[in-house]
């Protein structure tokens, strides 16, 4: 059975100060929580809301790592770094990272083994254009991403990590896909797994849908069979909207 996980990705959101705030008033609203819930501040506030969240059910996440564990990478932070900061799990390969950053299919595979190797948990993202969901190619093209994110993965990593499946046209756009979409594109992502490490391993993996999930639509989302989380970001920046969420 696999536990379901709640990550908010408060993105370029949040003074320390701020997200101090956001915690404390989160922390008693999910105390009860079934899911893992995971919070994924700005680097420069993990210190704040590490602080906070220490001894309770939310987990530290970070929003990117790099490859390499120090050197001359301007701007950049690493997986020493990171747990350091008492951080768990780390996204990788958002869509945004990809089209403003140049984050490729291979920087991608490099920062999850690297982050596997210092015993973080990677969230991989991966998803669609609206244009390559008009064309057909949805299932093809995530099934693709997984795999080369996945490279030179051991079988036995798999359940240290977490797939977010994030239909790009619907981040930040108020879109969503439906939930039958949703359902049956991560049972593609779980099919393509199946296919390098087989079902039972594939059936071990946790994989999140990142399009918009909101307390409105959280219920029907979480309903579905290959669903196991969400990975949130406008709803996670309040409170009570995140825990209505956790709590789907």
């Amino acid at each position: 059975m696999r536990r379901p996980i709640i990550a908010g990705n408060w993105k370029m959101n949040k003074t320390p100060a701020e997200a101090e705030e956001l915690v404390k008033a989160l922390v008693p609203l999910v105390v009860d929580a079934e899911a893992e819930v995971v919070v994924c501040p700005p680097f420069v506030c993990l210190d704040a809301v590490g602080k906070v969240i220490k001894g309770t059910n939310i987990k530290l996440g970070a929003q990117n790592v790099h490859f390499e564990k120090s050197g001359a990478f301007t701007g950049e932070i690493s997986a020493d770094m990171l747990l350091a900061m008492g951080v768990e799990y780390v996204i990788i390969g958002h869509s945004e990272r990809r089209q403003y950053f140049g984050e490729t299919d291979c920087t991608v595979n490099k920062r999850a083994r690297a982050a596997l190797a210092a015993g973080l948990k990677p969230i991989i993202c991966v998803g669609e254009s609206l244009a390559e969901r008009e064309n057909g190619i949805t299932d093809e093209l995530v099934g693709m991403q997984t795999k080369l994110a996945l490279k030179e993965i051991e079988a036995e990593q798999l359940e240290q990590l977490v797939i977010a499946y994030e239909p790009i046209w619907a981040i930040g756009t108020g879109k969503t896909a439906t939930a039958q979409e949703a359902n049956a594109t991560i049972g593609a992502i779980r099919r393509a797994i199946a296919q390098v490490y087989g079902e039972e391993a594939a059936q071990k993996v946790r994989i999140q849908y990142g399009g918009s999930m909101n307390p409105k639509n959280a219920s029907e989302l979480m309903a579905q069979s290959e669903i196991d989380g969400g990975l949130i970001g406008g709803a996670s920046l309040k409170a009570e909207d995140f825990s209505k969420v956790v709590k789907y």
